[in-house]
């Protein structure tokens, strides 16, 4: 519990700072507005929506907190909110979104609506930056809260950097890519990020045989 609470002074400081305070005296944690409290994905994306845990707040047009299906079988994670994703304040955009899109309609035989997807970080970094350690500190307990919520039959990670974050790992990507792996209760398939595709569109068959193992899971 001590950690929540300072995570909400921490968040308490930030909105203070941003309307001109410099110092106050003591005051007491409104605790009910973190996302432990969060009786639904739809108050826990509210809480998303006016997080000021960290610097990105300070910056970001919006928090992205997740589209699709609050029951869906498929959870997909991203790493980071692109420049586009940021700039539209829609999902699947840009032709890394379209890439993404197809794997889902094409060999996943899924809608875009069927499944979860949201970003491991809320908020595009500064500059088109990777986040710092203390802004994914700041956000993973989000993610974290709703992979509870929707409780999907696999999760996917899409890259080397949302794979490495989400199981505290640091080990070669291409041993783990494609396997099927235990995370808590849930089945976990690291796969490339569509963006890597697109630089290097040679992966794509191995992609697919990727799809086709995610698909036999669900």
């Amino acid at each position: 519990m001590e950690s929540y609470q300072n995570l909400a002074l921490l968040q308490n400081l930030y909105r203070l700072k941003a309307i001109g305070y410099e110092y106050i005296d003591q005051f007491s944690i409104n605790i009910n507005s973190q996302d432990e409290q969060a009786s639904t994905l739809d108050q826990l994306s509210q809480n998303i929506s006016s997080c000021h845990l960290c610097d990105l707040s300070k910056s970001r047009s919006q928090s992205m907190s997740g589209f699709g299906d609050e029951n869906a079988d498929l959870f997909i994670i991203d790493y980071t909110v692109s420049q586009n994703d940021d700039q539209m304040n829609q999902y699947y955009t840009g032709r890394s979104g379209e890439i993404l899109k197809n794997m889902i309609t094409n060999v996943l035989k899924l809608q875009t609506q069927e499944i979860y997807y949201t970003h491991a970080v809320k908020c595009k970094p500064l500059h088109s930056n990777l986040p710092s350690p203390s802004e994914w500190e700041s956000c993973k307990n989000y993610l974290y809260a709703q992979i509870e919520f929707v409780k999907p039959k696999v999760i996917v990670t899409l890259g080397k950097d949302a794979y490495a974050k989400i199981m505290g790992l640091d080990e070669d990507f291409e041993n783990v890519r494609g396997h099927v792996i235990d995370f808590k209760e849930y089945k976990l398939v690291p796969i490339h990020h569509p963006s890597f595709l697109l630089r290097n569109p040679q992966s794509k068959k191995t992609t697919f045989n990727d799809l086709i193992t995610i698909k036999s899971c669900l």
